[in-house]
C-alpha cells in the first residue's frame, strides 16, 4: 500500500516529539483518508525550518511500515 500526502510542521511543533508529548503525527493523504505515522519516521526530514514538502508512505500487506521518502 502507498500513500502520498504534504506535510508542515514548523521545527518547534516536532520539538514536542523530543520533549515526549507526542509520539505519532496524524497525516491526511491526497484521497483524504487519516494516517497516523510515529513520529521517529520523519526525523531524517527534518530542518531548522521544520519538516515540508510531499511524502510517500509505503506499508506491506500487514500495514507495517516499509518505508517513507521525500518527494
Amino acid at each position: 500500500m502507498t500513500f502520498t500526502f504534504p506535510m508542515q510542521v514548523s521545527y518547534q511543533d516536532f520539538l514536542n516529539y523530543y520533549q515526549g508529548s507526542i509520539d505519532k503525527i496524524e497525516v491526511r493523504d491526497r484521497s483524504g483518508k487519516t494516517l497516523w505515522i510515529h513520529a521517529r519516521h520523519f526525523r531524517p526530514f527534518l530542518t531548522t525550518s521544520g519538516i515540508r514538502g510531499y511524502f510517500r508512505l509505503q506499508l506491506d500487506d500487514n500495514g507495517k511500515f516499509v518505508s517513507l521518502e521525500q518527494l
